[in-house]
């Protein structure tokens, strides 16, 4: 048979094309690390709901877990782990990447295994207990060559997107002030409350939301003046190694000031304030599961209410597939690693203004 150059171009071309196709329908395989209420919950579920992901491993302490799972995500059983042979992942070519689900202070060293052992890290926020923790897990990806994103739902949220769309669209004017709240009352026992899981208080849980708002609102970095308060009002034996509230401001480059506060004291549903000059605009439930509701009062113009129809766990899957894009696209991260250890440097001046450090 006798090929025309026209002919070898049109086979050259379908050629490339199925090439993409079979890298579209191959799926993004992640490890699950942890199986807690996060990622029994709310991760694993949608990866059910993802474009490009599914779980095809899990890493746990208690096995009775995992086979309770292994059926419904159909994870064989040699890809089970525990956490003392979790290195041999590197073993594994149906392991893309970890999701790390666990406590604060767990969150360095099994990142920083996973990046030598060759897979991609999706760890949960904060991204560790200290900022010498958090630039060794982005070194060790750094020297890995893997990619390392800090699970910031909040920057792939529709309604926050749209705060910020109208922010930088001018819709309020130039930002003079951001008020924002997060916490809730914390149960006796919780992990979250010792210093060694934990790292502290609110602020490295609650608290981040609100901090990491302020940056991704502005699109600036705060000025070193920062200034902090924290306060252990119930003397009922929760609070021994960590704070039970935290409020602190900060001044941006452009003269905008921001006002948080933080505590695991009092039902406080996470919402931001934003005042401009030529405007309001305020999100209730901002960085919660679901339930965002985003009103802004534009002057001279009509109000703007949106509130996005979503249930949990729909936030997950753009976390998911925002990795998996990133990856296979070779394209930067939102939420990179750096993006969590700027977090964790000014939480350490936070903890630092307030007595803490």
């Amino acid at each position: 048979m006798r090929f025309t150059r026209r002919d070898l171009g049109k086979l050259a071309a379908l050629g490339a094309a199925s090439r993409l196709v079979a890298q579209e329908e191959k799926p993004f395989r992640y490890c699950i690390v942890g199986l807690g209420r996060i990622s029994m919950q709310h991760f694993m579920p949608a990866t059910k709901m993802s474009k490009h992901c599914r779980v095809t491993a899990m890493v746990t302490g208690h096995r009775e877990k995992a086979d309770k799972l292994m059926g419904e995500y159909n994870v064989p059983a040699k890809n089970i782990y525990s956490y003392e042979n979790y290195d041999s992942i590197a073993n594994n070519p149906e392991i893309d990447a970890v999701y790390i689900a666990l406590p604060n202070g767990m969150h360095s060293e099994y990142t920083v295994r996973a990046a030598k052992a060759g897979k991609h890290v999706l760890c949960e926020k904060p991204m560790a207990n200290t900022v010498a923790e958090s630039q060794a897990m982005v070194d060790a990806c750094k020297k890995a060559n893997k990619k390392l994103m800090i699970a910031y739902r909040c920057q792939l949220e529709p309604a926050n997107l749209r705060a910020i769309q109208l922010i930088r669209d001018g819709k309020i004017g130039k930002v003079q002030a951001i008020s924002t709240v997060n916490g809730f009352n914390i149960r006796a026992g919780e992990w979250r409350i010792t210093k060694k899981l934990g790292g502290g208080g609110p602020l490295m849980d609650m608290g981040i939301y609100s901090l990491n708002a302020c940056r991704y609102l502005t699109g600036e970095e705060p000025t070193g003046d920062i200034k902090a308060y924290s306060a252990t009002i119930d003397q009922d034996g929760r609070f021994k190694e960590v704070e039970e509230s935290t409020s602190w401001t900060m001044k941006f480059p452009s003269g905008a000031l921001a006002t948080c506060s933080t505590t695991y004291g009092a039902n406080q549903p996470g919402e931001f304030t934003v005042y401009g000059s030529r405007g309001v605009l305020r999100m209730e439930n901002a960085f919660g599961y679901q339930g965002q509701h985003l009103i802004a009062r534009p002057q001279g113009e009509p109000v703007i209410d949106f509130s996005p129809d979503e249930k949990d766990p729909a936030h997950f899957p753009r976390l998911a597939d925002h990795l998996a894009e990133a990856v296979l696209q070779n394209q930067p991260l939102k939420a990179s690693g750096e993006e969590g250890l700027q977090d964790m440097k000014l939480i350490a001046a936070i903890y630092q203004s307030a007595g803490r450090a």
